[in-house]
């Protein structure tokens, strides 16, 4: 008699990703503001140029970042509970997970140059971007499957 094949509901691969999600897309706006791409370049009216390429890179980078990681671990969560991820695959996804955000973590203690209130309204501008393009991710990679 075969077993039966076991998922994880759906509200929980759609938790865990938007919740990975978030947390990359912050990840990678805390290493791109120390790599010099400035997120709040868009609202700067000191500088006769329409956009900043810089800022537009470090948007672009936040929202993928967070689309495709979300997608990802959806897809992840999706075909762990049957147990089709081999269980070097899992460590090695934990161990980089946990290298960036480290790195991540390194990048946030670092003194910052801009305003506080400045970069308080960025922050929860990427958190909103972030949790928009993370559930985005995990909706679609349910919604194919």
């Amino acid at each position: 008699m075969m077993a039966e094949t076991l998922y994880f509901p759906r509200h929980l691969i759609i938790g865990g990703a938007m919740v990975s999600g978030i947390l990359l897309a912050l990840a990678v706006h805390m290493l791109s503001a120390q790599m010099g791409l400035d997120l709040g370049g868009l609202w700067r009216s000191d500088a006769g140029e329409f956009m900043p390429a810089s800022a537009a890179i470090a948007w672009w980078l936040v929202a993928t970042a967070s689309f495709s990681g979300s997608y990802f671990v959806a897809t992840l969560m999706h075909s762990a509970a049957s147990n089709r991820i081999q269980q070097r695959l899992r460590q090695f996804l934990i161990a980089i997970a946990v290298l960036f955000l480290a790195g991540a973590g390194q990048a946030a203690s670092a003194p910052s140059t801009a305003p506080t209130l400045a970069n308080f309204i960025t922050g929860l501008v990427v958190l909103g971007l972030g949790a928009t393009m993370a559930f985005c991710g995990a909706y679609f990679t349910l919604r194919k499957t």
